[in-house]
């Protein structure tokens, strides 16, 4: 039997440790695969991991069984990305990160809010698309899965599964970057299309 994210996340919320172990198995893959092509450092890319679950077992009343967790899991593990990205660039002594953003930008406020903010804004574009484009950004950006799977879960085409997807980051960039900070918000989405790139 089938258990939903929803009952996984009612579960986890009730200290249920076999639910968390179950939401690793299905999102680790994925999240991993995100965070090694940001970073590029396998040893990093672990450690970061272990850090986005560790979160969700601490933030787990605060999550909502309504809500995706693999988006959750999705902009914790972006927000650690770029963390690390700063702290190695400070280290090597340069003054600028990829958006010549310094130490002391937008970047560097509460974190809480930061992720809620992020969070919050992704549910919102991805509300935005049609049924079938939400299904397939879920599955292929947040859940992991192949453009193979996906076509052979919704009894689509491979090339089909590629244009809905396509034709939805157009919408999803349009919509974050007309509503999001705008600096924050393409390093952002560079992380998001960084996943599934090699599919």
């Amino acid at each position: 039997m089938n258990i939903t994210d929803a009952e996984l996340v009612l579960r986890l919320r009730n200290n249920d440790v076999s639910a968390f172990d179950s939401l690793y198995g299905n999102y680790h893959q994925a999240v991993y695969r995100n965070i090694l092509k940001f970073v590029k450092d396998v040893a990093v890319a672990e450690d970061i991991l272990q850090e986005v679950f560790a979160r969700l077992w601490e933030k787990r009343l605060e999550i909502q069984a309504e809500q995706s967790v693999g988006g959750w899991l999705f902009v914790i593990s972006f927000n650690l990305s770029v963390s690390w990205v700063r702290k190695k660039l400070k280290e090597q002594a340069l003054h600028k990160n990829l958006l010549d953003l310094g130490p002391e930008d937008h970047m560097m406020i509460d974190r809480k809010n930061m992720d809620e903010e992020q969070y919050s804004l992704l549910e919102q574009a991805i509300a935005q698309l049609s049924p079938k484009k939400r299904t397939i950004v879920t599955r292929c950006k947040l859940e992991g899965k192949t453009y193979d799977e996906v076509a052979s879960e919704l009894n689509i085409s491979r090339n089909t599964v590629k244009e809905h997807l396509s034709a939805a980051m157009v919408k999803l960039n349009d919509y974050m970057l007309r509503n999001g900070d705008h600096k924050y918000i393409v390093l952002f989405l560079f992380f998001f299309t960084l996943h599934n790139a090699s599919n």
